[in-house]
C-alpha cells in the first residue's frame, strides 16, 4: 500500500470523524427524540390494550350469542377457564327494566347492569321525539378489574335483579332497584339505584360483597369506564356542538371544561389528581356521575364526529374509583340527568354544578348571576311571553347605562364641534408629518379641555355587560323552544330562508340560512356606526369609512348559527341606541357646546401643581426658561 493511498485513507477516517461530530445531535434534540419515543411507546402501549379490549369483547359477544349446550362440556370449560368465578355472568338474555319519577325515566338494561336510556319527561327534542339523553346502543358503562388473575369486565356481563318487577316509580317516596353480578349467593357485585319524587339526582351505590378472595388482593383501585355517544336534540347542529363538551370538578377545587369551540378532532386529559365529578355535557341537558367522597384518577377524551353523523361527539371516561378489599364493600355515588338550568342546579351549590351553565369568565358571570338572571327570573314570573321579556330587560340594562351613553354622546357632540379645526390642522399640517400633526391635534384638545377618550371610555365600560349578554342568551334553557314573531324557538337560529345544497364558502362560514334576527341586527349596527362616524374627521384616520362596516359584515357571519334570542336583544339595544342619540340630539345645542369650548380656548391655561412644582425645582438650578 502506497503512501498515496495511506493518505486517503487518513483524510477519509478525518472526514468521518469531523461529520459525525458537527453532526452529533445536542442534549436538547437527545431529550426531544426521547420524549419522541416515550410517545410513541406510549401510543403503542394504549393502542395495544385498546385491541386487546375489543379482541376480548369480541371473544365475549361470540360466547354470548353461539348456541350453548349444557352438555357441551368442552365449550363450559372454555368460559370457566376465562371468567374463572363470575363464568356463571356471562351467558343470558338481556332484560330491560324501568325505575322512574315525575321527572326521569330510566331504562336499565340486566346486561352490564347498566343505566341503558334515560328520558327527560317535561322535555321533548326540536323534532318533538322523546328527549334521551343517550341510548344503550351508543353507551358503555362497566367495571374492570382482575379477578384469580383473569381480566373482568361486567359492561358485557349478566346481572340478576334482586326484585321481578321490571317497571316501578317512585310517586311519592324514594324507589330502589338492585342487580346483582352473582358469583354465589354470598359473593357478588350489586348496583343500587335510588330515585325520589321531584329530582334529577339517581343515588348509584356499587357493593362488592364477599369478593374480598375473589377480587385480587393487590388491587386498591377498580376501574370504571364510561363512555357515551351524544345524540343531536336541538335545530342547530352547528351552534349545538359548541355547547356539547366534557367538565369535571377537581376535589375541594375548581372546575375544568374542554372547549367546545376548539377545531381538533380529539382533545383529551389524562388527571392524575382526585376529581369529585365528570359531567357529559349538551348545550340544555347533561349527565354527570358525581362521587360522595372523590374519584382518584381520571382520563377524559371528547372525540368530534362528522358532520353528516347523527351523532354529535363521542364522550369517554376511564375513571379509577377506590376499593378497600374488605369483605363488604361500599362505594356511594350519584347520577344527575337534567337540564342545564341555573337555578336548578343551585340547590347543588356545595357541588358548583352551575358551572354546567357556560355564564362567561369572571366578570361576565358575576353580571350575569347576580344581576341579569334575577332580573329575568322576575320578569318570567309576570310575563309568559319570552319575547317581551327581552325587551323589558333591554330597556332595563339601557336605563341603568344611560348616564354612560349620556357622557358618551356629550363627548362625541364636542368632538363633532371641533371637527372642522381638526380638519383645518390636517389640511394645515401635510400627512407626511404625522407626529406634527398629532401634536397640534392634542394641544386643541388641551386647550379646549376635552380628553379625546371621553366618547369611548364609556362605551368600553359597558363592553363587559355586551360579553355577559353573549353568553347568557345561548346557554338559557328558558328559551328553549320558545317562539316570538317568525323565531319558532329563541335558543336557536330564526331562519327566514333554507337550502340543503352547499355552496362553497357560503355554506363554510354563513351557513345553509338565513336568520332575520341577524340581518336586522346587522343593519342597526351599520346606521348605528354611520351615525358615530361622523364624529371623527375622516382625513385623521383614513379608511375608516370602509372598515367600519367589515366588522357588522363579520359578525353577521358569526351570529347568523347562534340564538335568535341573542340577535334580537342585540338588534333592539341597537335601536334604543340610535332612539337615544336621536333624542340627544334633539336636546344638545351644540352651538352652545361650541361658544364654551371657544370661551375656554381663549382663556389662559392654569398650570397644575406638579408642573409648578417643576418650575419652581428647575428655577432653583438656575435654569431660565425661553421667553415666548
Amino acid at each position: 500500500m502506497d503512501k498515496n493511498t495511506i493518505f486517503g485513507f487518513l483524510l477519509i477516517t478525518a472526514i468521518l470523524v469531523v461529520f459525525s461530530i458537527v453532526n452529533k445531535p445536542s442534549q436538547e434534540e437527545l431529550e426531544t427524540a426521547k420524549r419522541r419515543r416515550d410517545s410513541l411507546a406510549l401510543v403503542q402501549q394504549q393502542e395495544y390494550e385498546r385491541l386487546k379490549k375489543i379482541e376480548e369483547e369480541e371473544k365475549l359477544q361470540a360466547l354470548q350469542t353461539e348456541p350453548v349446550n349444557e352438555n357441551d362440556s368442552s365449550k363450559i370449560t372454555e368460559i370457566k377457564e376465562e371468567y374463572g368465578a363470575f363464568y356463571n355472568t356471562v351467558l343470558g338474555e338481556e332484560k330491560f327494566y324501568t325505575l322512574e319519577n315525575d321527572l326521569l325515566k330510566l331504562t336499565i338494561s340486566n346486561k352490564g347492569g347498566k343505566i341503558y336510556s334515560v328520558e327527560l319527561k317535561d322535555y321533548k327534542t326540536h323534532d318533538s321525539l322523546p328527549l334521551i339523553l343517550f341510548n344503550g346502543d351508543s353507551t358503555k358503562f362497566g367495571l374492570n378489574f382482575f379477578a384469580q388473575r383473569r381480566s373482568i369486565s361486567t359492561n358485557d356481563l349478566y346481572f340478576t335483579p334482586t326484585v321481578s318487577k321490571t317497571n316501578l316509580s317512585a310517586a311519592s317516596s324514594p324507589e330502589t332497584f338492585a342487580l346483582r353480578l352473582n358469583v354465589d349467593a354470598d359473593k357478588y357485585l350489586e348496583y343500587k339505584y335510588t330515585v325520589e319524587p321531584g329530582s334529577y339526582m339517581v343515588d348509584f351505590d356499587i357493593n362488592a360483597v364477599g369478593l374480598d378472595n375473589v377480587i385480587d388482593q393487590n388491587i386498591r383501585e377498580l376501574e370504571l369506564d364510561w363512555e357515551m355517544y351524544v345524540p343531536q336534540k336541538e335545530k342547530g347542529k352547528q351552534n349545538e356542538n359548541i355547547y356539547t363538551t366534557i367538565l369535571y370538578k377537581h376535589y375541594e377545587d375548581e372546575v375544568e371544561r374542554f372547549n367546545g369551540r376548539s377545531n381538533k378532532e380529539v382533545q383529551s386529559a389524562d388527571i392524575p389528581t382526585r376529581l369529585k365529578w365528570i359531567a357529559f355535557k349538551g348545550q340544555f341537558f347533561s349527565s354527570v356521575l358525581i362521587a360522595d367522597e372523590s374519584f382518584q384518577n381520571a382520563q377524559v377524551q371528547s372525540v368530534k364526529l362528522p358532520d353528516e353523523d347523527k351523532f354529535l361527539k363521542n364522550f369517554s371516561a376511564n375513571i379509577g374509583i377506590p376499593y378497600n378489599g374488605t369483605p363488604s364493600s361500599t362505594i356511594p355515588m350519584k347520577f344527575y340527568f337534567g337540564p342545564n338550568h341555573f337555578n336548578t342546579l343551585k340547590q347543588y351549590d356545595d357541588l358548583d354544578l352551575k358551572e354546567l351553565v357556560n355564564l362567561g369568565g369572571y366578570l361576565g358571570r358575576i353580571i350575569n348571576q347576580f344581576v341579569i338572571i334575577p332580573i329575568f327570573n322576575l320578569l318570567d314570573n309576570f310575563i309568559g311571553n319570552y319575547g317581551l321579556i327581552i325587551l323589558i330587560l333591554t330597556i332595563i340594562i339601557k336605563l341603568v347605562l344611560f348616564p354612560l351613553t349620556f357622557k358618551s354622546y356629550q363627548s362625541q357632540a364636542k368632538m363633532r364641534v371641533l371637527k372642522p379645526q381638526i380638519d383645518e390642522i390636517n389640511e394645515r399640517i401635510p400627512k407626511e408629518k404625522a407626529m406634527e400633526r398629532q401634536q397640534a391635534t392634542m394641544a386643541l384638545y388641551k386647550k379646549v379641555g376635552i380628553n379625546p377618550m371621553g366618547g369611548c371610555l364609556p362605551m368600553l365600560l359597558q363592553m363587559p355587560i355586551l360579553f355577559a349578554m353573549f353568553r347568557f342568551f345561548p346557554s338559557s334553557i328558558e328559551l328553549r323552544q320558545e317562539s316570538f314573531l317568525w323565531a319558532h324557538d329563541l335558543s336557536t337560529y330564526d331562519a327566514i330562508l333554507e337550502w340543503n345544497k352547499h355552496i362553497p364558502l357560503i355554506s363554510d362560514y354563513y351557513g345553509n340560512h338565513i336568520s332575520l334576527f341577524t340581518l336586522l341586527m346587522t343593519v342597526s349596527t351599520m346606521f348605528s356606526m354611520k351615525f358615530n362616524s361622523s364624529t371623527t374627521s375622516s382625513a385623521q384616520m383614513p379608511g375608516m369609512q370602509g372598515m367600519m362596516y367589515i366588522m357588522p359584515i363579520m359578525f353577521m357571519f358569526v351570529l347568523n348559527n347562534y340564538s335568535a334570542g341573542l340577535t334580537y336583544y342585540y338588534f333592539l339595544a341597537n335601536m334604543i341606541t340610535l332612539g337615544q342619540n336621536a333624542i340627544f340630539k334633539a336636546i344638545i345645542d351644540e352651538d352652545a357646546i361650541l361658544k364654551k369650548l371657544e370661551a375656554k380656548k381663549a382663556k389662559p391655561q392654569k398650570k397644575s401643581k406638579f408642573q409648578q412644582r417643576l418650575e419652581e425645582a428647575a428655577k432653583q438650578r438656575g435654569y431660565k426658561p425661553p421667553k415666548r
